[in-house]
């Protein structure tokens, strides 16, 4: 039976002179709880950090292990199997690097340590991805010791390789049986025939490291010499031959964007992803997003080669994708699914990870900038404790049964969706794969919320979910005759954005309509996502009001939105109501944002409470936000708004500064109600508002030329 195993991002990475640290980052370091936590989705094999840099961080003689005694043994209680890592992306403590000759035996010393005092661990991991280590750290310059040269390359993979080697041996000096499980990226690189002999050489300079361990570099090599002529001593590379560095296990990493393509027609693609080798210019973009490597690309594919070359046991050692979670568990899906395929044609699969149970901080940037760009995994760490996601919902049932089923998978991901393609050749093929939306479940998303129903739908459409715009009469028939899980009701968006336009809310808001869908979408057992807003508290709150704080209203329309939650919630008592501040984003001339910065409509308040908070919204975050949580089968309250409230003028201050206006003082005031700040109780998953407005103001104000629009 194909097993599923766990890890813990644990990569400690330097850059200049400081510590990147993913334990610290994800709070995992912080949460012994969360050992249980992995127990409790039938997790029985984990890969845990047992890291140098933790462990001996300014003394090799000077070693903590207080940290590591608290949680192996309770893993070891808990009937989980620890697979050890030692180092993880990192260039070891302060007292040594990769560029230091003495690393290995450093390394080996440090390793024994390790084995003699957690016997019963027999599965090691000294070095993550060597080669992969080796290129950020060596030929790009992105991590310590940021060298960039394939002679500092080449020194840091056999270092690194000679690591593991010497690691082993001191590890089976206390553990005989002790077995390698060997983690390394198996992308691939694809090009046009113009920079053929580029792929080649990188297709040749990924297996460096896996070949160097399985004792295949030997004088007929290709790297052999190569290695030699940058200052390798043939001794080391010889030491390879012994086989006592052979994995027992072959670890292949595998993520979307490790197959690349090469193509000269740089203009082709965005600037970001041009660049070159010094001889030539090219552009290296996605493999997943050329038309006729649609079935070239892929885990399947991969895992296929190592198993071809090395003819050892495979394990998908990482699983993870930073995107929607819809997206992240169709990736979760496609891998379990290629190793099932592949264990079928006798290729020895033993494992799939869900790497990342407790979610990546800026790995979108290579941890280069501190951004707190989060990712969650099997867990989202944004709540006050660890909250399951749809992610490890699937885990739990594949580590149960081998099988998991959710609506979202009745679609494809991204990477297999029409739209993903770059278009530089118009006489390329059309793609081998057809999206089917005949088959995929949808989403029933409610007509009278207007132009809001439409953006819902068309960010639904984005993230490969299908939807239906319908109204209320075709509702009954929708959840008897099409395939709908899920009911989303925006119709109180626009409702509430004209409380917001007069703050003093003297208008009731009709709450029957919301009643009976949430009670038809109960009686059919369909989540039900619904929106309320920040206005049933009326700002006497100390602080700003969580979820858990009493509704107070001081308006109508709030006392209306108090009692359509309460309606909602008996209708539908697994019903997921998001409330939310002033929602900015549309982008037209409905959009608040753009009529701030503009001369507002008549009709609006003009006094100025300058004190008065608000919780600015950006449409966009709101509805991609509640998505996620209505996928991960969250229910009940939660509040919805870009972090870091901001008042009226300072609002209109920062859009005028992203949209480049040299108007430092608003043109006009609304807000003459009461402040409406909102926090969440429940998980701070939203991003933060000056992210969003740096975002709307790239996607709406400048293409807009607003600043020119605002000068006339």
């Amino acid at each position: 039976m194909l097993e599923l195993w766990g890890g813990v991002e644990c990569s400690v990475v330097r850059i200049r002179g400081t510590y990147r640290d993913q334990l610290a980052e994800t709070g995992h370091r912080d949460r012994i709880a969360d050992l249980d936590a992995i127990a409790g989705l039938g997790i029985r094999t984990v890969r845990y950090p047992i890291l140098w840099e933790h462990v001996a961080p300014a003394d090799p003689e000077s070693l903590d292990w207080s940290w590591h005694d608290a949680r192996l043994p309770r893993l070891h209680r808990l009937g989980i199997r620890v697979i050890a890592g030692l180092v993880h992306h990192g260039s070891g403590p302060r007292y040594t690097s990769l560029a230091d000759p003495a690393f290995p035996t450093r390394l080996a010393r440090y390793a024994r340590q390790v084995a003699a005092r957690y016997p019963w661990i027999d599965r090691f991991t000294p070095v993550n991805e060597p080669l992969t280590t080796a290129r950020f750290a060596g030929l790009y310059g992105h991590w310590y010791p940021h060298r960039r040269s394939e002679g500092d390359f080449l020194r840091m993979v056999v270092t690194q390789c000679r690591a593991v080697l010497q690691a082993m041996r001191a590890i089976r000096t206390v553990t005989p049986g002790a077995q390698l499980i060997q983690t390394e990226d198996i992308g691939k690189t694809f090009s046009t025939p113009a920079l053929a002999d580029q792929a080649a050489y990188e297709n040749e300079r990924r297996w460096l490291s896996l070949d160097l361990l399985c004792g295949r570099v030997g004088r007929a090599h290709p790297w052999f010499g190569r290695c030699l002529a940058h200052g390798v001593s043939q001794a080391d590379l010889e030491d390879f031959l012994t086989g006592d560095a052979c994995p027992a296990v072959i670890g292949a990493n595998h993520y979307l964007t490790s197959e690349r393509y090469l193509d000269e027609r740089v203009r082709a693609y965005p600037k970001p992803l041009r660049g070159g080798n010094g001889r030539h210019r090219y552009a290296d973009v996605e493999a997943v997003r050329m038309r006729h490597l649609a079935d070239q690309t892929g885990p399947k594919a991969r895992l296929k080669e190592v198993w071809e070359r090395y003819r050892q046991s495979l394990a998908v050692t990482e699983v993870h994708h930073g995107c929607s979670r819809d997206d992240q568990l169709r990736w979760f899906a496609e891998v379990w699914q290629a190793a099932l395929d592949l264990r079928a044609d006798h290729v020895p699969v033993a494992a799939v990870t869900l790497w990342s149970l407790f979610g990546a901080v800026d790995w979108n940037s290579l941890l280069l900038r501190r951004a707190s760009d989060y990712e969650p995994g099997a867990f989202d760490i944004r709540s006050p404790q660890p909250r399951l996601t749809t992610l490890g919902r699937a885990a739990r049932d594949l580590a149960a049964t081998g099988q998991t089923g959710h609506p979202v998978l009745t679609a494809p991901g991204w990477w297999r969706r029409s739209g993903r393609y770059y278009a530089p050749d118009p006489h390329e093929a059309e793609p081998v794969y057809q999206d089917r939306e005949a088959d995929q479940a949808a989403i029933a998303v409610l007509r009278d919320a207007g132009h809001y129903a439409e953006a819902v739908a068309q960010i639904c459409a984005a993230r490969g979910l299908k939807s239906i715009i319908l109204g209320e009469a075709a509702l009954p028939a929708a959840l008897s005759y099409a395939k709908i899980w899920a009911v989303l009701d925006p119709t109180t968006l626009p409702t509430a954005a004209t409380a917001h336009r007069y703050p003093g809310g003297s208008f009731w808001s009709d709450f029957r309509a919301g009643t009976r869908l949430a009670a038809l979408s109960g009686q059919a057992d369909v989540p039900f996502l619904t929106f309320s807003s920040g206005l049933v508290f009326d700002g006497r709150t100390e602080g700003a009001p969580t979820e858990a704080d009493p509704v107070r209203p001081s308006s109508l329309f709030g006392r209306s939105a108090a009692e359509r939650e309460a309606r909602v919630r008996e209708a539908h008592p697994g019903a997921l109501i998001a409330r939310t501040g002033l929602v900015f984003g549309q982008g037209d001339e409905r959009d608040m944002a753009l009529q701030l910065l503009l001369d507002p409509p008549e009709g609006w308040s003009w006094s100025f409470r300058k004190a008065a908070l608000i919780a600015p919204t950006y449409l966009p975050d709101l509805v991609h936000a509640a998505l996620d949580l209505l996928i991960d089968g969250e229910t009940g309250l939660w509040h919805l708004a870009n972090a870091g409230g901001t008042t009226w003028p300072d609002f209109v201050r920062r859009l005028a500064a992203a949209a480049g206006q040299p108007r430092t003082e608003p043109c006009c005031g609304i807000g003459s109600g009461p402040p409406i700040p909102l926090a969440s109780g429940r998980g701070a998953v939203m991003p933060t508002l000056d992210d969003a407005i740096a975002r709307y103001a790239e996607a709406v104000l400048r293409p807009l030329r607003l600043s020119g629009l605002a000068a006339e």
